[in-house]
């Protein structure tokens, strides 16, 4: 073991830790977990602890399903709603095969190996998020309902925003674990909250959205209340939205800040690269029937285009300087896997850098109230599920980057979603039963 491991193995024994979560993803982004001993630690970091990997969807089949999981010490965190006596911790793991190969399913490895690809060409990838979701109330059997938890808009305050107890205490509970939010407040929708964190590199932002979704669930479970993130979750009010903000650095500057003439030339050929792209990653960014409802209204994009001040194109350049200079991707929501979505992301910009690709006129028009004629000067991102699916199938792009298997599994399985909303009478009870606990 090396020195992290070692501290890492003294911190248990030092802070009566008394269970440990090592914790994964599947495919889809679903945060899973198996619980070790203290004692079982340090086997988990040189062997590994091995579980079934064929009991989650799109990772092996019954003939080769032991997988290893791995924990990566840099990301031990205590849980601080567990007991302070007979404390609880989580890692995040790597997961590997038993021959120490690593397993190409594994959501962390595919991003470290972005990241990679970027230090490879000088440049570093940061990502902060916007996260959006609803709290719902619960039924007299503690099970989740439609009902908001209150009817408050848009920054709105107590009494009639209710979830600032809930979203303080989110915020309070993250930075005991380590991660800074930035800001919180009551959205549009009622019931609809948001609460943004500050950039970090691409694997940690990917992780620590991993653990916000966490915590936002047990947050709000233990208010007596259930949190939402599907993309739509009551028609005609506002949808939910994981807007990114990603900066490039290069050598210690930002390169995506505005000069007095223009932005960074590397920096607008990433962003056209992601541009060029939008329409293949999609599936990757929106993976639910439900997503495809949020887009054309109350500020999600549906057009692929680009602005700076202006906030109905899929990419923004917000007005900040300095270190804060960044472009703000407005489609991907909270449902979408952090690991993949981040991954292609990172790809489809280096691509465009590698290919000297430019950026086309920024647009200056309200996508959102535009005639026809405007809008026919603009490319649409795909319209739902099925032609989301059907891009990224026939994406050169998105095969060579992600592996055969996993693209295969995912293809597979978000048909067979999209096959059974169209063919199913009622469609909200299908998107209901397909998403709304998990989500």
């Amino acid at each position: 073991m090396n020195d992290t491991m070692n501290e890492v193995v003294q911190f248990i024994e030092e802070n009566d830790v008394k269970f440990i979560r090592l914790a994964f993803c599947s495919i889809f982004g679903i945060q899973k977990n198996i619980s070790i001993m203290p004692g079982e630690l340090t086997r988990a970091f040189t062997d590994g602890i091995s579980f079934d990997a064929a009991g989650l969807p799109g990772f092996t089949n019954v003939e080769e399903s032991d997988l290893l999981l791995f924990p990566d010490p840099t990301t031990l965190s205590v849980l601080p709603w567990r007991p302070q006596q007979g404390r609880v911790v989580r890692f995040y793991c790597d997961i590997k095969y038993p021959d120490g190969t690593p397993f190409e399913g594994d959501g962390r490895h595919l991003l470290k190996r972005a990241v990679a690809r970027a230090r490879d060409m000088q440049l570093t990838c940061a990502f902060g998020t916007e996260c959006e979701f609803y709290l719902f109330e619960r039924d007299e059997n503690g099970e989740p309902t439609l009902r908001p938890h209150d009817h408050a808009s848009y920054c709105d305050i107590a009494p009639l925003d209710r979830g600032e107890n809930v979203r303080r205490q989110i915020c309070l509970t993250l930075e005991e674990m380590g991660i800074q939010p930035e800001s919180s407040h009551h959205e549009y929708g009622p019931g609809q909250n948001e609460i943004d964190f500050k950039y970090s590199g691409a694997l940690e932002a990917a992780d620590n959205l991993t653990t916000f979704r966490s915590v936002v669930k047990t947050m709000a479970a233990g208010a007596g209340l259930f949190a939402s993130f599907l993309p739509k979750p009551i028609a005609g009010k506002s949808g939910s939205g994981l807007h990114l903000h990603i900066s490039l650095f290069q050598n210690g500057k930002n390169l995506l800040e505005v000069g007095p003439e223009r932005h960074n030339r590397v920096s607008e050929a990433f962003i056209a690269g992601v541009m060029a792209r939008a329409a293949e990653l999609t599936l990757f960014l929106n993976p639910l029937t439900n997503s495809y409802t949020r887009f054309g209204e109350f500020e999600a994009p549906k057009y692929i285009s680009w602005s700076h001040q202006n906030r109905s194109p899929l990419v923004r350049i917000p007005s900040a300087r300095g270190e804060f200079s960044r472009m703000e991707l407005r489609s991907p929501d909270c449902a979408a896997n952090p690991y993949l979505a981040f991954t292609l992301l990172i790809h489809a910009g280096l691509d465009g850098i590698e290919q000297e690709l430019s950026l086309p006129a920024p647009c200056d028009e309200n996508l959102f109230k535009a005639s026809d004629e405007v809008l026919a000067r603009y490319a649409a991102l795909p319209a739902d599920l099925g032609k989301a699916v059907a891009l990224a199938r026939g994406s050169e792009f998105i095969a060579r980057r992600l592996p055969e298997r996993i693209l295969t599994n995912y293809l597979s399985a978000k048909q067979s979603e999209w096959e059974r909303y169209v063919s199913a009478d009622d469609k909200l009870a299908v998107e209901r039963d397909m998403y709304f606990r998990h989500y």
